[in-house]
Parts: C-alpha cells; structure tokens; sequence
C-alpha cells in the first residue's frame, strides 16, 4: 500500500465533483473519459475511508457505482505506481468478475495498472500467462482464484487489498467455505473492504473473523431496494399466472424488464408463453450453454430483448443499466433476495420499477418484506373482462388505421359521409369490419394485439396480416426459411420500414411477400429475407444510397 501522501484529500462530505475527492489528475482524466460526471453517494463516502487505509464494509444495493467506489481509490492511491504489489477482487459470477476488471482497467490505464480475470470454464493456460505478464488487480470467482492459490499461480504474499464484491451473494451462492480458505492463506497484513446490499448474521461473521476494526458505511439501511424505485404488487389466485403476467404487462407497458422466476423450467414456460403471445422474450437459467449465454446477454444489452426472464443464479452478475422494470414472477423464498432482484432496476440515479405478483401461498413473505425492510409495495388490481375488452377493441381499430396511413381522396370522404348518415350503418359497418377481419374473432385478437406489442418494440416496424398497403411490408411465409441481414442505416438517417421494403424491392426484385420483419433501430436496420437469396440481396443492394450515405448488408450475427 503507497505512504499516505503529505496533502491530504479533502474530506467527502460536500464533495460535488471526482476532482474535490483529491484524485490524481491522471485518474480524472480517464473518469471524464469514461462519461462519469459526478460521484455516486457510495463512490463519495467510501474514498477518505478507503485511501486512509482503513478496512471498511459498505452495505449499498446494486446499480449504485460500488465497482467505481473500489476502483478509483485502488488507481489512485492503494497500489503505487512503481510497486509490485496486488490486489484481490471476489465476485460471485464471471460476469462481474469480468465487469470489474473491465472497469478497472479502464480506469488504471494512464497509471500502468493491469488487470486479469480470473474464473471457471475459461483457459487455465491463459490466465496464468496473464498473471505471470504482471496483473496488478486480479478479479475472480472464488473457486477458481482458490485453485490459483493452491498452484502458486496467484502468489499470496504480493495480495495487500482484499475486495468482497456482492459479499452477501458470494455467501447465498454457496461460496462461503471457499471465501474462508481464500482468505486464510492471504498476509493479515492487508486492506480488506467488504460490499454488500445487505448485511445480515453471515456477512457480520466474515467482518468478525477476517477484518480489522472495519468502518461501516451504511448507504441503504432498512430502505434497501426503496430509494427510486417503485414497488407495485398483483394479487393473484395462483392459477393461471402466466396468463396474470401477460395482463400485467398489457396494463403496465414496460419498456424493458427483467422477469424473474423461481425455478429453470418456469423460465422456458415463461418466455416461451410470451413470445407466442408476440412479445419479444428470452430466457436465462444454468442449462443454458456459456455460448449462448453470452449471445443472449449481448443482444439484452444492445437493446435487442425487450423481456429477459431469468433465474437468480443466471442473473446473478448481470449488468444491464436500461432496464426500466424488474418483474418477480414469484416472490422469492428468500426475502433478501427480493432486495437483490428489485436492486437490478432504477440504476445509477434512474427511477425504475418494481412489479410481483402474488399469489395466496406468498403473503407471508410479503408481509415479512414490509416487516423487515419496510418496503410497503402498493397493491394494484388486474384487467375486469370489460377493460379487457375495451383494450382488444382498441388493437382492432389500432390494426384499420395502420392498414391505412393514407389520406382519403375527397370522393371516399363523400362516400363515407352519406353511409354514416344510412338508417343501417352500424349493421354495414360491422359487416365490413367482419370481412376485414375475417378470422374468428380469438385469432384476431391475437393477431392485433401481437401487432400492438411490436409497434411497442419497434414503432418502425410495420408487418401487415390481411393487407398490403403502400406504407407496409408484408411478413414472409412462416414455412420457408429467412434469414436476417444487417443494415448500416437506421432511425438517425432517417430510414422508415416502408422505405427500406421498396428499396428492396425495386433493386432486388423482391415481392412484398417475400421480405419480412423489418426493424429499423437507432443505428443500424434488420430485415427478414429468403435465405437462398440473401447473398444475391446484399449483392443487388451494393451501390444503394439513402441520403448522403452508401448501404451496407451483411448476414446479421446473433440476431
């Protein structure tokens, strides 16, 4: 640990700014680099305790900056600029292993501070490479960083900070016996800070047997999970819940969430339901091989997944910062947990929301909830059959008008005028409408509730059922294989769905029929094709200008 220097840092208490805590220049200028304005509430409190050296347990939830509140003083003060010593970051999955020492190196990078991950199911080989270049920050999971230990690979001696990440996780994930043999083998002459969102009996154990006189700095307290986040509840009759989620979403229109479900196959159940009801869904749980993980993971965090429903464990070390909603399935048998899940929204200054439903079996636990907590969740009620009838009528009429975007000529407006006056118009209308329709009337509820749900996902995104008007594009036959290919232009250059479909067919040669979803992002674009003919499209379509920008397809990856 480097000498104390002679000026001391002011005190946080006041402190506005990165640079009134007394950091370095060099570290303000990759913070400023990294977009962070001002410190967050954890980040401002715990540096003057930190970087004078004391050990310290901060107990603040997740999403509030704890990777910054170790990472800055570790930079900037605890480990010199021309020393070999180390330090030590547990976490309880690879994803905030990997998340910390990203955010670390970034942050260490004008100071020759490197940084290695360390975790299971990755190449032994390769991290001890790493660690043998130097790493000055090792970020790992307990297991593995144990049998880094036990090689001499990771070498004890050098570790002068410890640093408990998601203690209380670490511990509920089974990790405890792990935790101790980790620790017991580093010098007790050490730094170590503890982080959790909540401190209860086992992390007061670990602060007993493993730290000196430890500051404790509370950021949460018995509002743990409370602070910008709303907490809402449905009373359900336990049957059926799944379609109770699917109202619930109806009625609250989240704009992003992530779903939690107790169990691995509810998640599938789950996500499957939701997609065949047109919304757009994925699931998480351990079965899920590491690849397509990480491929899930990646289209959550590119906006790509408007629903993810996860398990705790699969979501554990997710770090996601758009999330607007957290929905519990079910309650949690652990009422810490809940603390845990709703912690994954209203991130970083955002408010965000909390939604469970609740069925008989759980008001116990959620009566705990308020007990200990005192989170008091403000209880709403689901749809009657006449508000759920009044919504299915307004997709229907919702469908009509995006059948026909188009301004009537003046002969129609005429037409129109002298039928609303017939003494049989609501008998002729509802005959016309039957026709339009023309499914039973089940069927076409879900068809223009679908349509409804991907107008939320992508208000660009015009997919026609019965009808193919100029300003649509039509969805391909569902039997014959597509393919989705990637366009470099989206919403800032202005594109629309129907633009980029009558691009493609007047180049292409493509009937409407033939081309599918198309979902114009911020950035870039996705369209649906015929996969025998998806090169043949990106060839056709090479030369295509939009504005002042040239086009560029290729297959889309992982989409």
């Amino acid at each position: 640990m480097t000498e104390t220097p002679e000026a001391e840092p002011p005190e946080a208490e006041g402190a506005k700014t990165f640079a009134e805590l007394g950091i370095h220049e060099d570290v303000l200028e990759v913070i400023a680099e990294m977009g962070w304005e001002t410190p967050t509430p954890v980040q401002r409190d715990s540096y003057p305790l930190v970087i004078a050296g004391h050990d310290v347990i901060v107990q603040s939830r997740t999403g509030t900056g704890k990777t910054g509140a170790f990472g800055i003083p570790l930079v900037d003060r605890l480990l010199s600029d021309d020393g070999d010593e180390q330090a030590l970051v547990l976490a309880p999955t690879r994803e905030l292993a990997l998340q910390s020492a990203r955010e670390i190196a970034k942050l260490g990078a004008r100071r020759g501070i490197d940084t290695v991950a360390v975790y299971g199911g990755a190449s032994m080989e390769q991290q001890v490479r790493a660690l043998e270049k130097g790493a000055r920050v090792i970020s790992g999971t307990p297991g593995r960083v144990l049998d880094h230990l036990k090689r001499g690979t990771i070498k004890a001696s050098r570790l002068r900070v410890l640093v408990l990440d998601e203690a209380d996780e670490m511990l509920s994930m089974g990790f405890a016996k792990e935790l101790h043999a980790i620790i017991e083998r580093l010098p007790k002459k050490r730094q170590t800070l503890l982080f959790s969102a909540t401190v209860d009996r086992a992390i007061k154990r670990v602060a007993e047997k493993h730290m000196h006189e430890p500051q404790f700095l509370g950021l949460s307290g018995d509002h743990v999970g409370a602070l910008g986040i709303e907490h809402f509840v449905y009373m359900v009759s336990g049957v059926g819940r799944v379609a109770n989620l699917i109202s619930v979403l109806e009625i609250e229109d989240p704009e992003s969430a992530l779903i939690f479900c107790n169990t691995k196959a509810e998640t599938e159940e789950v996500s499957a339901a939701l997609q065949r009801a047109g919304f757009n869904a994925e699931w998480l749980n351990g079965d899920r091989p590491q690849r397509e993980r990480e491929e899930v993971l990646g289209r959550v965090r590119r906006e790509e997944v408007r629903f993810l429903v996860a398990t705790d464990v699969a979501a554990r070390g997710i770090d996601v910062s758009h999330l607007t909603h957290v929905i519990n399935f079910s309650l949690p048998t652990n009422v810490e947990q809940y603390v845990h899940r709703t912690g994954r929204t209203g991130r970083a200054g955002r408010t965000g929301t909390a939604i469970t439903l609740v069925g008989p079996t759980e008001l116990g636990i959620l009566y705990y909830l308020r007990l200990q907590y005192r989170i008091f969740p403000v209880e709403r009620t689901l749809p009657s059959e006449g508000e759920q009838r009044t919504r299915q009528e307004a997709d229907r009429i919702a469908m009509i008008d995006a059948a026909y975007p188009n301004a009537p000529n003046e002969h129609d407006l005429a037409l129109v005028r002298r039928f609303m006056s017939h003494a049989d118009a609501e008998r002729m209308l509802a005959g016309l409408l039957s026709a339009f329709f023309g499914e039973e009337t089940g069927d076409v509820d879900k068809v223009a509730a679908t349509r409804r749900r991907r107008g939320k996902e992508h208000p660009d995104d015009h997919s026609m059922v019965n009808g193919d008007p100029d300003d649509a594009t039509s969805e391909a036959e569902e039997e014959s294989p597509t393919a989705t290919l990637y366009v470099n232009v989206g919403r800032r250059d202005e594109l629309r769905a129907s633009e980029l479909g009558r691009m493609l067919r007047d180049r292409t040669g493509l009937k409407r029929k033939e081309i599918g979803r198309i979902r114009v992002r911020d950035k870039h674009s996705l369209v649906d094709v015929p996969e025998d003919r998806a090169q043949d499209i990106i060839e056709s379509m090479a030369g295509a200008v939009l504005g002042d920008r040239e086009l560029e397809l290729e297959l889309a990856k992982g989409d």
